[in-house]
């Protein structure tokens, strides 16, 4: 009898030692589970935050992007002869440009492409494309090193560009990135630059070259500079 009670005894503490066992296994499976949730839903996060960002960015009117234009510490509007309408150069000559970034000259025979209204500094082609869109009437937008480093200026800059994704004339607008390769780098405390090339409706022969320098990209700013320079005043105006 004694024995019997003493292996029962022995069968409930292998019993109660197996169950805290199959505790302790599963309190690990939902420590690992838990841990694993919080990992994937981190690598979410970090994959979605910059659309999220940039949906956040391109909220509101073109007005409301970016810093407004008190604060983008923008430099009066500076204009130069212009030169260069219906200059075409070969694809692939080197035409050097004096100004950075330039808003009239020599370029190529094909301009840029009429849909796409932003480019990262990976995808950008040469200047002279570029040049030639400024002679059918586009007002660009060029972005120096410093804004492309900058996450919240970079999307600024985007959201801007995105407003102009229509089919209209008075959509052609680019914003593109300047950097060192191409020249010289923008005044002191410049790191957006808008150039407009402008022609006289009633005389084509009188065309300026028009900048604005800012500190930061500002939609308020970039919607008076259109407004101030329509395409209707460049060399080529119907042309895309």
């Amino acid at each position: 009898m004694a024995k019997s009670t003493k292996d029962k005894d022995r069968r409930a503490v292998v019993e109660e030692m197996r169950k805290q066992q199959q505790r302790a296994e599963k309190r690990r499976t939902r420590t690992i589970f838990i841990a694993c949730a919080v990992v994937a839903l981190v690598i979410v996060g970090l994959g979605a935050y910059p659309l999220i960002k940039q949906n956040q960015a391109q909220a509101g009117d073109l007005e409301t992007l970016g810093v407004s234009a008190s604060q983008a510490a923008c430099q009066d509007i500076v204009k130069k002869d212009a030169s260069g309408s219906s200059d075409h150069k070969d694809v692939g000559t080197p035409i050097p440009y004096q100004d950075a970034p330039p808003a009239f000259g020599p370029h190529y025979p094909q301009p840029a492409g009429f849909d796409r209204k932003f480019y990262a500094p990976s995808e950008r082609d040469d200047l002279p494309y570029y040049v030639h869109n400024l002679e059918h009437g586009y007002n660009l937008l060029w972005y120096d090193e410093t804004v492309a480093k900058n996450a919240d200026q970079l999307a600024a800059v985007k959201a801007i560009a995105s407003k102009f994704e229509g089919n209209d004339l008075t959509d052609k607008f680019i914003a593109l990135p300047w950097t060192e390769e191409d020249g010289k780098a923008f005044p002191d405390g410049a790191h957006v630059a808008l150039t407009h090339w402008y022609a006289d409706p009633s005389d084509l022969s009188k065309q300026e070259g028009v900048w604005q320098y800012c500190g930061k990209p500002s939609g308020e700013v970039v919607a008076k500079f259109v407004e101030d320079y329509p395409y209707t005043d460049s060399p080529e105006p119907n042309a895309m």
